[in-house]
């Protein structure tokens, strides 16, 4: 009897291996010394840091919008990073972009979801450059206990086929169902700094796991 319990223990993970595949681990999308896997102006904005992908200068405020974008598009995924934000004047703001695609007019601009970072917008998902609002908006009562201003913090996306969830510092921030069949459910991931402030922002432990 224990031998035939033991096959069909054995026989059961082997059909679950079979049928459904081995569990996609997460992995890195920034090596933390090149560009490798990334694209955007790495001349005059982006730039390698310590570890880190980072934008903008603690005395130079930063003309417009702009992305540093995979090359590559992702459909459901759980992405984890840290980000940090600083700012002294202007619009101190900042994101990820996700299931997004670059425009061309202006060509430093993206259209999609977006996991928002900075003042006012702690834990937001915004709908960048198409709709133009913000989904959900959580409780700035409740943000402000959960987030470190001016330091490290840990920022976590999943997005499942419509379902939307954000998650910071291990505190969900959003739960959202895409209703609009339209939207597309697929594209790049981008790293923002916003414009019209004197305003940097780092990037680090960048990590994906694809889904199903």
């Amino acid at each position: 009897m224990k031998t035939f319990l033991f096959i069909s223990a054995i026989a059961s993970l082997f059909l679950t291996g079979f049928l459904f595949g081995p569990a996609k681990k997460s992995i890195p999308l920034f090596d933390g010394k090149t560009f490798r896997g990334w694209e955007g102006d790495t001349v005059n904005t982006w730039r390698i840091e310590n570890g880190t992908i980072a934008a903008g200068r603690p005395d130079q405020m930063v003309p417009h919008n702009d992305f540093l974008c995979t090359t590559r598009s992702y459909a459901n995924f759980i992405m984890r990073l840290k980000v940090k934000l600083t700012g002294t004047k202007g619009f101190v703001n900042a994101g990820i972009q996700f299931r997004s695609k670059r425009l061309t007019n202006p060509p430093y601009e993206m259209i999609g979801y977006q996991a928002d970072w900075g003042p006012k917008y702690w834990g937001s998902l915004y709908d960048e450059s198409r709709r133009k609002v913000t989904l959900v908006q959580p409780d700035s009562m409740q943000m402000a206990k959960w987030i470190k201003v001016a330091d490290w913090n840990t920022y976590e996306i999943r997005a499942e086929n419509r379902r939307i969830r954000l998650y910071v510092n291990g505190n969900q921030t959003v739960e959202y169902t895409e209703s609009d069949e339209s939207i597309p459910q697929s594209g790049l991931i981008g790293l923002q700094i916003h414009g019209a402030g004197i305003t940097q922002v780092a990037y680090k432990d960048i990590t994906l796991e694809e889904l199903p």
